[in-house]
């Protein structure tokens, strides 16, 4: 999976976000990033913390663990989860499919 990288014990997941959809659900991969569809609107971060709600409860992870690391104001986004476990992995392996 070339969207997750691996790196001093966090894992990294360049995703790409598309605000406005009528549910919150991962769709995909897209050009090399996970295509994640949230309701939030791309308003005063939203989507954002919408973004990142809606990945600690998919992979059951502290929300407190994952940061947006880079594309605050993009559709496309760095977002680090701060514990790098194979049942991470695993996890965002069935979401996808």
């Amino acid at each position: 999976m070339n969207f997750l990288k691996s790196q001093n014990g966090n894992l990294d997941i360049q995703v790409f976000i598309l605000p406005r959809s009528s549910m919150n659900k991962i769709v995909g991969v897209i050009d090399e990033r996970l295509k994640i569809k949230l309701k939030a609107p791309p308003v005063d971060g939203a989507a954002n913390k919408m973004c990142i709600q809606f990945l600690a409860k998919s992979l059951n992870v502290p929300k407190s663990h994952i940061e947006i690391i880079s594309g605050q104001s993009s559709r496309k986004k760095t977002i680090r989860i701060m514990d790098n476990n194979e049942t991470i992995v695993q996890r965002m392996n069935q979401l996808i499919q």
